[in-house]
This record gives C-alpha cells, sequence and structure tokens, in this order.
C-alpha cells in the first residue's frame, strides 16, 4: 500500500537522490532539462509515494512548457525506487497526478518516453512538436486531459515564463 502526499520542500533531497539512483548519471544535460532549469515544478501536481513505513518509493513531477502561443505541461521525471519497481507504483503516480491537472485548468501533457510504456496511459506521438535538441522525435508524446487540446498545436517546446 503506498501514500500519494504533493512533494514538500523537506522532500527535496529524498526525491533528488531517488532520481540519481533510477537514473544515468548527468541526467540534467538531457534536452528536457534545459526546460526545467531556474523553474520550480508545479508543486500542486508533483506528488511522492512512500510505503506504510513512510519510505520513498517513488515520486513524479510536472513543469509548464509553452509551445508558440499554447501552455502544456511537462511530465517527468517520475521515477520508481529498483526495490519497488513490477508493483505498478510509476502507473499509479501517473494516473492519480493527472487526475489533478484539469482542476488545475491544464488541459494538455507531453513527455519524453517510450511510445509502448505510456501508449497505456492515453499518451499519443506528436507531430509538429519539437523539444529542444537532442530528442528523438519518436519519443516526444502527448495526451490530451480535455477533449481536442493537442488540435493545431505545433512548433518549439520553450520554457514557461516566469
Amino acid at each position: 500500500m503506498f501514500h500519494l502526499n504533493r512533494e514538500t520542500a523537506e522532500d527535496w533531497w529524498e526525491v533528488e537522490a531517488l532520481y540519481d539512483l533510477c537514473f544515468a548519471p548527468g541526467r540534467e544535460a538531457l534536452s528536457s532539462y534545459r526546460l526545467r532549469e531556474d523553474r520550480p515544478p508545479i508543486a500542486a501536481l508533483s506528488q511522492v509515494a512512500r510505503d506504510a513505513d513512510g519510505i520513498l518509493a517513488g515520486a513524479i513531477r510536472y513543469w509548464p512548457v509553452c509551445i508558440e502561443t499554447h501552455t502544456a505541461l511537462l511530465l517527468g521525471p517520475i521515477a520508481v525506487h529498483p526495490t519497488r519497481q513490477g508493483e505498478g507504483l510509476g502507473g499509479y503516480l501517473i494516473r492519480e497526478s493527472l487526475a489533478l491537472a484539469p482542476g488545475l485548468g491544464w488541459n494538455r501533457v507531453l513527455l519524453v518516453g517510450d511510445a509502448p510504456y505510456y501508449q497505456k496511459f492515453g499518451f499519443r506521438p506528436l507531430s509538429g512538436v519539437e523539444m529542444p535538441p537532442p530528442t528523438n522525435p519518436k519519443r516526444i508524446l502527448g495526451m490530451s486531459l480535455t477533449p481536442g487540446a493537442w488540435e493545431g498545436v505545433q512548433g518549439q517546446v520553450t520554457r514557461a515564463p516566469t
């Protein structure tokens, strides 16, 4: 059993350690991190999952980005501790956090990831949406949180204004 809670400032170092554990060294050199620099994650959507003993098992963060004049959520990073992988926690984090987004005024979300995994949550490849290089265009995925939210949205993904 996992308990989801909003990530707090007290969680920050522990979440960063989890991301370091789950991702290769140099993860912050990825193009998606250029969109996150000097920006806090969206607090209302960034979640931590802890087990019954309070041990961090997973975390998910979201960031605001722009595609031309349109706003979107950038999902990621998401991580599940290696000892808890295969228990469905990643999917739980995605579903539960995304369920909050429309109520906060968000209608589209994108990520850079593996389509076979993320398609089961409703993500589809986006055409005409360009992440900063180097990003494989086949890994740029989007999901509409409201009907038609991605219709006509094309262009370069940039950092959201502060």
